[in-house]
């Protein structure tokens, strides 16, 4: 009775000692650190792949994860053998597959706030603030998006945000103009040389003209829709920028957006929808500048 009672301390004793050994090899400052970390990466995650295709091809490595469970449960040794080869190149076909949601985690994270502040200090001082070019822009957009929505001619206009898009710009034709109804109106009269690529706009001012944008490969969108949706759509799936769409056809004007197409705007609604898009980013833009300002006067008094 006496040993069973000693077997029996001694494994509570064992036990005790283990998990005082476990807790005071613990740092709670760097692993609550390594706790947040973790929790932010799985939330961007899961916000990442939320209502996008990629939600879609989860579901399907779920699956294909269970049909290998069950093929070892089941001893199928042909199935096993072929998941087995699968999985022994699933890194490979996981950035094949989601790569293009990796782009767009790794464009996330790269326009930031922290490397925005950073980009703003190389950045030249304006007359004008970021907030009302960027406001003169969306006002000169939204009135040509009207005549040409009259006139029943199409446009395609990029609104450059945090991704910059220099290979699009290089592939037109350089303007580096101020918007105006005008000049907007003209380079998409449908006799124009330029009038059937996209405008980029970077900075409220007209970048370039007559671009190509990639086309998207979402093959849910609708089959009526042209190549100018198309290229919209792909633009945004592919960057953070706002993508404007006049229908030559039809005179509906749309606005894509992380690769998602709406509908059926009027110019004033399109316009809401842009300054809710541009406009705060300009305001912190704006912000940025005057500390920039700032720090340039010490430098100089010194």
């Amino acid at each position: 009775m006496k040993s069973v009672q000693e077997a029996v301390r001694s494994f509570f004793v064992d036990i005790w000692s283990r998990i005082v050994t476990f807790f005071t090899g613990i740092n709670i400052f760097t692993s609550l650190i390594d706790i947040i970390v973790v929790a932010a990466v799985i939330y961007s995650l899961i916000k990442l792949v939320r209502d996008s295709r990629a939600e879609q091809l989860i579901k399907g490595l779920i699956l294909i994860v269970v049909a290998y469970g069950l093929s070892l449960v089941l001893h199928l040794q042909t199935l096993t053998y072929l998941m087995g080869v699968l999985f022994d190149n699933a890194l490979i076909l996981v950035v094949v597959v989601f790569q293009p949601e990796i782009r767009r985690a790794l464009e996330h994270f790269g326009h930031s706030s922290l490397s925005g502040a950073f980009a703003a200090f190389g950045r030249g001082s304006d007359s004008k603030t970021a907030f009302e070019r960027q406001k003169a822009a969306i006002t000169a957009v939204c009135g040509a998006v009207e005549q040409l929505q009259r006139q029943k001619m199409g446009a395609l206009i990029v609104f450059e945000r945090n991704t910059k898009l220099g290979e699009i710009i290089a592939s037109g034709t350089v303007v580096d103009a101020d918007p105006s109804v005008e000049l907007v109106g003209n380079i998409f009269f449908n006799k124009a040389p330029l009038h059937d690529g996209a405008m980029i706009i970077r900075d409220g001012r007209v970048c370039a003209a007559g671009c190509i944008l990639p086309l998207t490969t979402h093959h849910s969108l609708s089959s009526s829709l042209g190549t100018r949706h198309r290229a919209a759509v792909g633009m945004s799936e592919n960057s953070d920028a706002l993508v404007v769409v006049v229908s030559e056809e039809t005179s509906a004007i749309s606005l894509a957006q992380g690769g998602e197409l709406t509908r059926d705007y009027t110019p004033k609604t399109l316009q809401i929808a842009l300054e809710g898009g541009l406009l705060t980013e300009a305001s912190e833009e704006d912000q940025r500048g005057i500390f920039r300002r700032l720090f340039k006067g010490k430098e100089d008094a010194q």
